[in-house]
């Protein structure tokens, strides 16, 4: 599961005539334990969030509400991620630089997280990430 670009991850989603339930299971379409969920909203018009990478943590990262975008870096190749809908989420494995943008109004984005916080998994500078190798 460390290996591997970001994917998208449908998430089990029982439809009902009164509004849908979705679920994320840890154990289930290869989710990790889950250890922390965090959630952005509130975000002012034109935000960018991320920016950054991990060591060791992988993130699942779902549209509850609205929409926004996920660009990802990882051994060189990009990708674009449109996130809209509560339905697909999106795996983020270690070692990727994403940057969350063009939240709409009033958008919701929840994150599922493998580990506790621990400011030294991070890699908050571009330069030390693209110069970053991790079978080193």
């Amino acid at each position: 599961m460390l290996e591997g670009l970001p994917e998208l991850v449908p998430l089990f989603t029982k439809p009902h005539p009164t509004g849908s339930l979705t679920v994320i299971e840890a154990g289930t379409t290869g989710l990790f334990p889950v250890k922390r969920v965090y959630f952005l909203h509130s975000i002012a018009k034109d935000a960018l969030r991320g920016s950054h990478a991990h060591k060791k943590l992988l993130q699942l990262i779902v549209p509850v509400s609205g929409s926004f975008t996920v660009r990802t870096e990882k051994s060189g190749s990009q990708a674009d991620f449109v996130m809209d809908s509560p339905t697909t989420g999106l795996l983020v494995k270690p070692y990727t630089w994403r940057t969350l943008g063009d939240f709409s109004p009033g958008a919701v984005c929840m994150v599922l997280a493998s580990e506790h916080y621990d400011e030294s998994d991070y890699i908050r500078d571009y330069a030390e990430f693209l110069s970053f190798n991790p079978a080193g």
